[in-house]
């Protein structure tokens, strides 16, 4: 089988909208390598949109999935329940920073969970109002497109989009972009759009990951939970792709002595497996009335089981302090390649929630372009590497936190070379 062949396949059979970034077709996969159907090999530093950081099927997930699949596949947990659903949810509140007792509700997908704090969130408020940041990137569905603060490729002809969403700045120094003035940004908000006492919540990635890895001040997480706490806002904190130690934390609003009222979770959740989840303060949590959360899939158990080896593989392996630690690496070569790489203007990291950001020597302007020639660059020496940001002019690096030290170096060795002129 050819990648060529299977390339016509999918473009007669799948359609465009589905846009496919890779020319090649994986065939299998190992912590954080990965093999296309021709025999090639590709070192993997997109882990699946840094689904991965346990690293492709760990032995210890794959035994956790074995093992579920010979007891059973799905009930549907609102008709037939089971202990690892709860068991699991008990695992994350005694884990997520919330202020008091917290619960948990699973769901499948990012989009699903962010969908579904929303509708707790105004279920506990009363308040239709939702704030959001540009940059920020929440999810495919409707709900999550409206709060979803980047056009192309995610909103391009498929408005209008649901209503009493609005959009703050969120700070950027490598964009002039302040604390004070994305505060300055909610304020005008409260005088232009929607009163403060009809606003449900806040909700905020603590580093945007497709607006570009933008990370979040201390000072404006601190001003948030202020201006919530003043006002009777919930703060919703999307962990969706910072979560499972990719900042060095667990979560990473660790990060900030800052308490969020909720918070929503997915990709590296379960290692791979379809999984997302809802945490938060339990009276907020108890809002909803019964049945009004769920989903037909919503923690399946092939899933929860897991999610219960990811949290296991975490702390046995200390991933939050090898992030950190792979993550020092990596800026240290981000920083010395500026020397030879003139494009190179800013280089932002939490942890191993990595990138750097590409503008015009020239121009200034900001340049997608150059930041393909890296992208294509690196994938030419097995590399693979993903670009993000609201002008296409960032690259993120979202290895698996599992990589071999090696593969890691060779890893590092192919980007020095692609930064060089």
């Amino acid at each position: 089988m050819k990648n060529t062949e299977l390339n016509q396949r999918r473009l007669q059979a799948t359609p465009r909208g589905i846009g496919v970034m890779c020319g090649f077709y994986a065939e299998k996969a190992e912590n954080s390598t990965l093999w296309d159907v021709e025999g090639n090999e590709v070192i993997d530093f997109a882990a699946g949109i840094a689904v991965l950081n346990t690293g492709h099927r760990h032995p210890q997930i794959v035994a956790a999935i074995e093992k579920q699949l010979q007891a059973f596949t799905h009930t549907a947990y609102q008709i037939v329940p089971y202990e690892s659903y709860i068991s699991l949810a008990e695992r994350i509140n005694d884990r997520v920073p919330v202020n008091g007792p917290a619960k948990t509700a699973f769901f499948s997908t990012g989009a699903e969970a962010v969908e579904n704090a929303v509708k707790i969130a105004r279920a506990y408020t009363k308040r239709p109002g939702l704030i959001t940041f540009g940059g920020g990137f929440h999810g495919r569905t409707f709900m999550t497109m409206a709060l979803t603060g980047k056009v192309a490729p995610y909103k391009i002809g498929f408005g209008p989009f649901p209503g009493s969403v609005y959009h703050g700045q969120y700070p950027n120094a490598a964009h002039g972009v302040s604390t004070a003035d994305a505060m300055h940004s909610l304020e005008r908000i409260f005088k232009a759009d929607i009163a403060p006492d009809q606003v449900a919540a806040i909700i905020l990635e603590p580093v945007q990951g497709e607006g570009g890895f933008n990370v979040a001040p201390a000072d404006f997480m601190q001003a948030l939970r202020k201006l919530c706490d003043t006002h009777g806002i919930l703060l919703i904190a999307d962990e969706v792709q910072t979560g499972f130690a990719r900042t060095g934390k667990l979560f990473a609003m660790e990060h900030y002595d800052v308490k969020p009222d909720l918070m929503t979770m997915a990709k590296s959740l379960a290692g791979g497996m379809p999984l997302s989840a809802v945490a938060g303060r339990t009276d907020v949590m108890d809002a909803p009335a019964p049945g009004g959360l769920g989903g037909t899939y919503a923690g399946n158990p092939l899933a929860v089981a897991a999610a219960h080896a990811v949290l296991d593989i975490i702390d046995e392996e200390e991933l939050c302090s090898r992030a950190a630690k792979l993550g020092h690496h990596l800026v240290e070569v981000l920083n010395n390649a500026k020397a030879d790489c003139p494009h190179i203007v800013d280089v932002r990291a939490q942890g191993s929630m990595v990138a750097v950001e590409f503008n015009d020597p020239q121009t200034g302007a900001p340049s997608p372009e150059f930041t393909k020639q890296v992208q294509d660059k690196a994938m030419k020496e097995g590399l693979l590497l993903l670009s993000c940001g609201v002008y296409g002019n960032v690259i993120r690096f979202l290895y698996p936190l599992t990589i071999p030290d090696a593969q890691f170096r060779k890893a590092l060795d192919i980007i020095r070379r692609s930064l060089s002129q």
